[in-house]
């Protein structure tokens, strides 16, 4: 009988030269090192960063901690200092319709001077208003018109005085109003006195009266008139004294704005809506000591004159380069606050709000895909942004109106950004599938991978990162034996002895966890005994659950052997993926056989626990059986598998090959050694194929073993397929070291069954198996057991006994 040999404990780790990390330790890598490895994803990037056309979008893909962001970010702010600083974008007030700002464009640092400048044309026009109204010009004009209009008046009364002294009438003017009285003998009459007047005498009094009133009102006739003319000379008179005293200060800006035809239109609006504002707001002379008057008078200049800048750059500024942690619709086209007013919603250009688009114009926008997703408004605005090269302004909640409110429909930017969307390798191709404009908008993948080369380049970056990093951030240096461990940590990430794992932050991560240990000891450097208590500590803060597991196996809650032999039971290994830990836990796998037609009945399936891939593992076993054994008859029987205590779903094929291993047995009543776990992948032609955590599952049955007792007996067979996989821990190594655990690779499902059963599998010649092997057994069995399910066996019997 051949047996397949154990590896030996070189096998089961990468091999790190100390020598080699010493050497690069002492002589750091020498070039710049932004990134390590990512040759793929950083063409993609170079390549969408130098296409200028339009949909040169990107899509970074990949899984976090991979560094997508850390790359990305110092790639586009190297590139954003090539091109040239953006333009400045403001709003200013239509005075034509206030519900559509305008927007203005200007050179890096020009907006915060024009407000600067307009800020300053405002303070000289409160510091001027209404004091301007006092010049002596002004007064003098202003006395003219008063005059005329005085005169006017006064002409008026007089008439009406001469005709009231003719009728003995007496005229008086007192609080703006007109009177008369009787005068008799040359004196005023008071009432007491006009009522002992004779009756005829008074009738004569009223009549005059009367006439008099008529003739008051004729010569006023024109008053209104009179009045409205010395108001509007007035108006004019206060017009031409704002313009004279505005002129300067505006013809100075016209000046040093005569090159930006924007900026002079926004003037020449300014101009002339500046005069009416003085007229409303600044007419009246305000108190020496109401400051507050003064200074709400210039908030409200402000808000009607003063530009609302969105963003602004310094001369030589980069190409912005901006991440948007939450792609709200808000967040990224803007906003525009609303304030309350009387139970009524109110806002003006003044309150609109830059968003990403905005920030991100003229360079680059950073955000999740996951989240800019979530939301379809996002994502349709996004989309329409992209096409129409414009930031879409318009609110959802405007499109349905806010009650009666005043919204803003504020002039378009044109936009020019490179869009980079951070996502999933799932979901961009689940965007891919189900939208179709997707292709069109994001035409560059940067494809992140999962590994990095273990060559000695990369190791030497790897370890001059480190060490950087170290020394930077964690001010710490690091030993080279604890740089060692690392690289194991990133071999053991990766599941690969000649390849790293890409989560380099991972690495980071471990390192600054150490350097917590590493200070304790009142130490600057950090050693391996510190990375070992980094990762210890981690997994007893997340261990709690696989310990409870081990406790439940060990006080027998769990039914688990780790000694002697069974029929038709075998230990499976399974992983457990809980947060962001995994670790492996062994698992009774058993069958029953019996005659019948059912096949190979699935018991997780059945109870609805065993998902689709587990299902067709388990289904493949049928077809394993029929092409080994059932070439001269049918394949009938039915048998049972279960994972015994299981009360979860689960799911992988990786339990086939001991789910295989156990029927075998149920089918020949060999024993199966409890020593020995197995993990492994089957195909329908018996060929044992590669599973994943194959360095969880060892460990966990291991610890099991170690926790029971290491006889030198127990051990774990895996797909041979997974040899290169293996980066197993210390004390694992260590005891297979000293012969007391062992691990057997195996390719074929006959190799695995006479590991497990101490005999020989049997191979096929000249159509027939050998006597007393497990295949010539299990033939036997199920062919005993057609005949038995067709009804021939009967028959045959009774063939013998006539014979």
């Amino acid at each position: 009988m051949i047996k397949t040999k154990s590896l030996p404990a070189l096998k089961l780790a990468p091999e790190v030269s100390l020598t080699h990390v010493e050497s690069c330790m002492t002589n750091p890598y020498p070039e710049a090192l932004p990134f390590i490895g990512q040759q793929r994803a950083q063409t993609a990037m170079d390549f969408a960063l130098g296409m200028e056309l339009p949909g040169y979008n990107m899509y970074v893909m990949g899984e976090a901690a991979l560094g997508r962001f850390t790359m990305v970010k110092d790639k586009l702010e190297a590139h954003s200092k090539t091109r040239q600083t953006p333009k400045e974008w403001l709003y200013v007030n239509n005075y034509d319709d206030h519900r559509e700002p305008i927007a203005m464009f200007l050179n890096a640092g020009e907006s915060r001077q024009l407000s600067d400048d307009i800020d300053e044309l405002l303070d000289e026009v409160v510091d001027t208003f209404p004091a301007a109204f006092d010049n002596p010009g002004y007064q003098r004009k202003k006395k003219a018109i008063d005059r005329e209009f005085d005169k006017k008046y006064d002409a008026a009364m007089t008439g009406v005085d001469q005709l009231a002294a003719e009728k003995s009438v007496a005229m008086i003017e007192e609080n703006g109003m007109v009177l008369f009285s009787p005068v008799v003998e040359g004196k005023q009459l008071e009432d007491q006195e006009f009522a002992t007047l004779d009756e005829h005498v008074q009738a004569q009094f009223f009549t005059a009266i009367e006439e008099l009133e008529d003739a008051l009102n004729e010569a006023l006739i024109e008053l209104p008139r009179w009045k409205r003319e010395s108001s509007e000379q007035l108006r004019n008179l206060k017009k031409s004294t704002i313009e004279m005293a505005t002129k300067p200060l505006l013809k100075a800006l016209e000046h040093k704005y005569a090159a930006n035809l924007g900026v002079l239109r926004y003037l020449k609006d300014l101009k002339s809506e500046l005069v009416d504002a003085v007229l409303d707001w600044l007419d009246t002379p305000a108190s020496a000591e109401d400051k507050q008057e003064e200074f709400d008078s210039k908030g409200m200049l402000t808000d009607f004159f003063a530009p609302n800048i969105l963003v602004e750059y310094k001369e030589g500024d980069p190409a912005p380069v901006v991440y948007e942690p939450n792609p709200t619709f808000g967040n990224i086209f803007g906003k525009v606050e609303y304030a309350t007013s009387q139970g009524t919603l109110i806002t003006s250009y003044r309150s609109i709000q830059a968003g990403a688009l905005h920030r991100a114009n003229g360079g680059y926008l950073i955000m999740d895909a996951e989240k800019v997703l979530a939301n379809s408004q996002v994502w349709d605005g996004l989309k329409l942004s992209l096409k129409t090269k414009q930031i879409k302004a318009d609110l959802p909640y405007q499109d349905s109106s806010v009650g009666s409110s005043f919204t803003l429909r504020p002039q378009l930017i044109p936009l020019d950004v490179k869009i980079i969307l951070l996502g999933s390798r799932d979901l961009y191709y689940t965007i891919g599938e189900y939208d179709e404009e997707f292709g069109e908008l994001f035409r560059v993948l940067a494809d992140f991978d999962y590994y990095l080369p273990g060559s000695d380049k990369v190791q030497y970056q790897f370890i001059t990162k480190v060490a950087e990093y170290c020394q930077e951030t964690l001010q710490m240096s690091i030993s080279s034996m604890a740089m060692m461990r690392l690289l194991k940590f990133s071999y053991r990430q990766a599941e690969h002895q000649t390849k790293l794992s890409a989560r380099f932050a991972d690495v980071l991560e471990l390192v600054a966890e150490a350097s917590f240990y590493a200070r304790q000891d009142d130490v600057t450097e950090i050693e391996d005994t510190h990375i070992d208590e980094a990762i210890k500590g981690k997994q007893y803060r997340t261990g709690q659950i696989s310990e409870n597991m081990l406790d439940e196996v060990k006080e027998g809650h769990i039914l688990i052997e780790t000694e002697g032999k069974a029929i038709a039971k075998v230990n499976g290994l399974t992983v457990l993926h809980i947060g962001d830990t995994a670790f492996g836990t062994p698992a009774r796998i058993t069958a029953t056989v019996y005659a019948g037609s059912e096949g190979v009945v699935d018991v997780e399936r059945e109870a609805e626990l065993g998902k689709s891939i587990h299902s067709k593992g388990v289904m493949l076993l049928t077809g394993y059986l029929g092409n080994r054994y059932a070439q001269s008859f049918p394949l009938t029987l039915s048998a049972n598998i279960a994972i015994e205590q299981n009360y979860g779903f689960i799911d992988g094929d990786s339990a086939s090959l001991a789910e295989l291993c156990a029927l075998t047995s149920a089918i020949t009543h060999l024993p199966i050694k409890q020593t020995i776990a197995l993990t492994g992948s089957i195909n329908q032609h018996g060929e044992v194929q590669a599973i994943g955590g194959v360095n969880e599952k060892i460990e966990g049955f291991f610890k099991l073993c170690q926790l029971r007792g290491l006889t030198g007996e127990q051990g774990v067979i895996i797909p041979s397929s997974n040899c290169l996989n293996l980066v197993l821990e210390d004390e694992v190594i260590e005891a297979v070291e000293q012969g007391k655990f062992h691990i057997y690779p195996v390719a074929t499902v006959d190799e695995a069954l006479t590991l497990l059963m101490d005999v020989e599998a049997g191979e096929l010649v000249n159509g027939a198996y050998p006597e007393g092997s497990i295949n010539a057994m299990a033939l036997e069995r199920l062919a005993r057991i057609a005949l038995v399910v067709s009804g021939d066996e009967e028959e045959e019997k009774a063939e013998k006994e006539d014979a």
